[in-house]
């Protein structure tokens, strides 16, 4: 991390709305990025990103160190995304709508309908997207994920191993349909 930055975070979280601002600009477009990652869907995005920025400014108090800002502020993210997608799963039969819809991408006659990273993204486990997006993504170190996630770092290299071995498959289904 860049001094300007870690004295941008130290003023933040010492009262000056003014540098959060500043945060809430430098880490908007990846904190959305990854939010729609986990979501696939733009406007729950928007509302975790708000949410998130909201929600950090008021514990930004009880970080214990700017240092550990961006990962700080990516384990809310992805508490807000697990919740909302927990939340989608009680609504609805999420995933019944899913197999449905790949029922019907299959039996498409166009061949060059193909999946879309995205829709391949999509189809992972949460745990799998994760690991996928804040590494491949968003350029986290195996530790730094440890921290987002919660789990030993042993776990994010095996999940990161499976995601990559299940986004594989999930593009290569689509290509023999």
């Amino acid at each position: 991390m860049d001094e300007e930055l870690h004295q941008i975070i130290h003023r933040a979280k010492h009262g000056d709305k003014e540098a959060y601002a500043q945060l809430v600009k430098q880490f908007k477009d990846p904190v959305y990025r990854y939010a729609l990652g986990m979501l696939n869907d733009r406007m729950d995005a928007e509302d975790i990103a708000q949410e998130a920025f909201v929600k950090a400014y008021s514990s930004l108090s009880s970080l214990e160190s700017e240092f550990a800002f961006a990962s700080w502020l990516f384990k809310i993210v992805s508490n807000l995304s697990k919740n909302r997608l927990k939340k989608r799963m009680k609504e609805h039969d999420f995933q019944e709508e899913a197999n449905d819809s790949i029922i019907d991408r299959r039996e498409a006659s166009d061949p060059s309908e193909r999946l879309s990273m995205e829709d391949a993204l999509s189809r992972l486990s949460v745990e799998h997207r994760e690991v996928i997006l804040l590494h491949d993504v968003q350029g986290y170190r195996y530790e730094e994920i440890a921290q987002v996630t919660n789990v030993p770092l042993g776990t994010v290299k095996s999940r990161l191993f499976a995601a990559r071995m299940a986004l594989r498959k999930e593009l290569r289904k689509e290509e023999l349909a």
